[in-house]
């Protein structure tokens, strides 16, 4: 089985989890479709990319490791979309969670993913050391004092670090898919912390370029959202030019800071090929 099917099969699995008898029939559709149908599923294929550097032997572990990931994403969209954060009626080009079944089940769905990316997690047969450093890698991601959470946390503050705010509110979960493709594959996860560092800030400048340059239909959500929402934002600290050197600049950071490793030549691609593809298309040829 490839990784796309790999990534698709452990979400479904974990999804199924929720559509049980007794479980709030909405709820589990909510989740649902919070989560299919798929996006680019990045955070989950950086976690398989690094496991198989890793010289991966528990697939299991990575799969539940992978799916982890994605469901704590999927949360933090939902929340994100939320008319208290930034209001966003569409998502994935279609109505957003709470516009489709209301703010009250928006919210308790983004809350049973993050849940469920946990039961997830310890459902996996594998060595306790190893469960513990999933655990504890997750946990990481999402909470405080540098997690999603604390991510989101830091537009309540009047005045905002925005390495700081980008560290957590997207690096965070970059930084878990790196660490916890290495854990699943019982490897040292910290050497790997670099390389979803640099991933990270440089996915959250090309997300500001995407916001200020790219057109709706192309990024399937609303775009001028940091203007309008007064966040932090590369472009408006650097401008466009100086936004693509600096995502430029990350890429390679990201490449060079890999630990050796023997299968490394997936990993590499996929950070190249994402570079790509997350630059808005009038924006391509400057950063090309």
């Amino acid at each position: 089985m490839d990784v796309t099917n790999r990534i698709e099969q452990a979400l479904t699995d974990a999804i199924g989890l929720a559509a049980v008898t007794g479980c709030p029939p909405r709820l589990a559709e909510a989740m649902r479709y919070a989560v299919f149908p798929r996006g680019a599923r990045v955070r989950p294929r950086l976690c398989h990319s690094v496991a198989a550097a890793c010289g991966e032997d528990n697939p299991a572990a990575t799969a539940a490791a992978g799916a982890a990931l994605e469901l704590m994403h999927c949360a933090s969209l939902v929340h994100d979309d939320l008319p208290c954060f930034d209001g966003a009626a569409t998502r994935r080009g279609r109505p957003s969670v709470h516009k489709a079944f209301g703010e009250p089940l928006a919210v308790l769905t983004g809350d049973a993913l993050i849940v469920l990316a946990f039961q997830t997690i310890a459902r996996v047969n594998c060595a306790p050391d190893r469960l513990a450093a999933l655990t504890m890698t997750i946990g990481q991601a999402v909470g405080v004092p540098f997690g999603i959470v604390a991510g989101q946390a830091w537009e309540c503050e009047s005045e905002i670090n925005l390495a700081h705010y980008h560290r957590s509110k997207t690096g965070a979960l970059f930084v878990a898919a790196t660490a916890a493709g290495a854990a699943s594959a019982g490897a040292d996860p910290e050497p790997w912390r670099m390389v979803g560092e640099k991933i990270g800030e440089a996915y959250q400048v090309a997300d500001d370029l995407r916001d200020a340059a790219a057109d709706e239909d192309e990024i399937g959500k609303p775009v001028g959202q940091d203007v309008a929402n007064g966040r932090p934002s590369a472009v408006t600290e650097l401008g466009i030019d100086g936004a693509i050197f600096r995502l430029q600049g990350l890429v390679r950071g990201a490449i060079e800071a890999m630990p050796p490793c023997e299968n490394g030549h997936e990993l590499r691609s996929l950070i190249m090929s994402e570079a790509k593809r997350l630059v808005p298309a009038k924006l391509a040829q400057s950063a090309a």
